[in-house]
């Protein structure tokens, strides 16, 4: 397995385990670990400019879970699979494919530190801006579909002193939030803003924090404080909201999976459940087909394809709702959340924002593969 980084990334945001990806866990043996890893963070409370809290919810109704969905941070889950992994896995870190030779027989990669290996198949699950599906299918502007926002997480002082809780701001054309959990003593700080979708985001850092702060000049509330822990941040990460769509996701002897294949963009809370399902579904359906990888592949996308369209769609809906597109539109939010709290049936109301979620996640039969 080759990884660019040149070692297991620690940290990260925070990600959701939902639905059908709670079953695939579970017959990991990883339920439990994960759950013992769990954000914990217990509320969230939406803010304006004055520093008011306009309404509060407990943590699991403010990110939108329900019936045990999980929440453990990124780095946390890389450990883990790592741990159970790592003796009968060989992990290339600070490497990355440089080629890729599909034949009859198996596939020639060359790495980028000159080594070259023949494979039995080739996996690809390096996310949006895969190299192995530029490799193997083609370049990256046939695919990603920009959504028109960009998205930056980084970690941050917890000056707010936040205890497993989560404060939101949000601004005409763009949401700022700031959260602390159980696994971390600093507090990660996020920001999702409109953008030209015809302008993809920059790749170089300084580009980067040069957009997100011209993108919250002159914001309110602890905009400006958190924008500056940018520049000492260690984990920064700055990328579009994007969609991939590709008509097959094998080619020969390659593969695609979880964001390389059908990323629904983290709008739509759904990445890991994808990639775990894939992963599943794809190792399940490979076994299967007992030496046949064609109809193993097949088998994999008939059964994953309709699933991640369904997840697909809730990104470009669900980004709406989390970045206003102007100041009125901020105003309306903000006074019919307020009212929302004071009324009795908050919970029910909350249930429908958030069941389109639920029916996706559990969009699919999990088969029970044996062996």
């Amino acid at each position: 397995m080759g990884e660019q980084a040149p070692r297991i990334r620690e940290g990260g945001y925070k990600l959701d385990i939902r639905g059908a990806a709670l079953t695939v866990v579970e017959r990991m043996g990883v339920l439990d670990a994960i759950r013992s890893m769990s954000t914990d963070v217990r509320g969230g409370s939406v803010v304006d400019a004055t520093r008011r809290r306009v309404a509060s919810m407990d943590g699991d109704t403010f990110g939108g879970r329900v019936h045990g969905d999980a929440e453990i941070q990124r780095g946390d889950l890389h450990r883990l699979l790592y741990d159970l992994t790592k003796d009968d896995v060989e992990y290339r870190f600070g490497d990355s494919i440089a080629s890729i030779d599909d034949g009859p027989d198996g596939v020639t990669v060359t790495f980028d530190g000159g080594d070259t290996r023949v494979f039995d198949l080739v996996v690809g699950a390096d996310g949006l801006h895969s190299r192995t599906r530029a490799l193997a299918f083609g370049p990256e502007e046939d695919f990603v579909r920009e959504l028109g926002y960009h998205v930056s997480v980084f970690s941050v002082p917890n000056h707010l002193n936040l205890d497993r809780w989560e404060l939101t701001y949000v601004g005409p054309g763009r949401t700022a939030l700031t959260y602390s959990t159980a696994q971390d003593a600093e507090a990660k700080a996020m920001f999702l803003f409109a953008a030209d979708p015809a302008v993809p985001a920059p790749r170089d850092r300084a580009a980067q924090q040069r957009m997100l702060a011209d993108a919250y000049a002159g914001e309110g509330w602890e905009v400006p404080r958190l924008v500056e822990g940018m520049a000492a941040a260690p984990d920064f990460y700055f990328d579009s909201l994007a969609q991939v769509h590709l008509d097959r996701w094998s080619n020969g002897r390659v593969v695609l999976l979880g964001d390389a294949a059908c990323c629904a963009s983290p709008a739509s809370g759904q990445g890991t459940s994808l990639a775990l399902v894939g992963a599943y579904v794809l190792a399940g359906e490979l076994a299967a087909a007992r030496g046949d990888h064609e109809r193993g592949f097949d088998a994999y996308e008939r059964r994953m394809r309709p699933f991640a369209e369904k997840n697909q769609k809730l990104g470009p809906s669900n980004i709406k709702r989390m970045v206003m597109k102007s100041r009125a539109q901020v105003r309306i939010s903000m006074a019919m959340l307020a009212l929302m709290g004071r009324m009795p049936g908050r919970d029910r109301m909350m249930a429908k924002v958030i069941e389109p979620i639920h029916r996706a996640a559990n969009a699919i039969t999990l088969e029970n593969y044996e062996g």
